[in-house]
């Protein structure tokens, strides 16, 4: 009689990869490639630079897959891989003078704010994504520094958690929301024109 066919865990897999089982290893690649490739697409929003860091994660992972302890989940640490190598492959420079911008804005406890973001909330980022405005909205995530992108993705996008965001992030509970928040505000401000018509 056969033996039905048993799918390997993460775990399993992870740990037959420290052995050095490089089947391990592919069978792992091909479990996680569509969820690296999106994610970084999402963030880099161009076909060449999310094929570098589609391949670097993959080699970071085989290079540091010592260092996975299983803490947290693999998932979770695969998106940490994946944001930071989008995040290295922009210059710094850049990166610190736009976030010297985002440093004045408003201030989020502010109530005229909040019901600014409230409404956002009604209009959930899934549907702008399917809709006519998915070109202008595009164009406005590409605006924010990475720091905020990645945020903005992991919470809005791909609907993590915020607690998940912080993990994959580094960044504490409160940071991801305040980040999320300015995110969501900067694209309603380059979004007003469209959602007006």
């Amino acid at each position: 009689m056969k033996q039905p066919h048993h799918t390997p865990t993460d775990a399993q897999l992870i740990s037959r990869i420290k052995k050095g089982d490089e089947r391990a290893f592919s069978i792992l690649v091909q479990r996680y490639e569509q969820t690296v490739w999106g994610f970084a697409y999402k963030l880099c929003r161009d076909k060449e630079k999310a094929e570098e860091s589609f391949q670097d994660t993959f080699v970071n992972v085989f290079r540091k897959i010592d260092q996975f302890d299983g803490r947290s989940k693999f998932s979770t640490w695969l998106y940490t891989i994946v944001a930071n190598n989008c995040l290295m492959k922009r210059r710094r420079r850049k990166l610190e003078d736009l976030l010297e911008s985002y440093d004045q804005a408003p201030d989020v406890e502010d109530e005229k704010v909040e019901k600014q973001l409230a409404s956002w909330d009604d209009t959930p980022a899934e549907k702008l994504l399917r809709g006519e405005l998915k070109e202008q909205l595009d164009k406005a995530i590409q605006q924010l520094p990475d720091d905020y992108k990645v945020v903005f993705v992991l919470r809005d996008i791909e609907q993590k958690t915020a607690e998940e965001t912080a993990k994959i992030t580094g960044l504490s509970v409160p940071a991801v929301k305040s980040r999320l928040r300015r995110s969501r505000m900067f694209l309603r401000q380059q979004l007003h024109d469209f959602m007006k018509q």
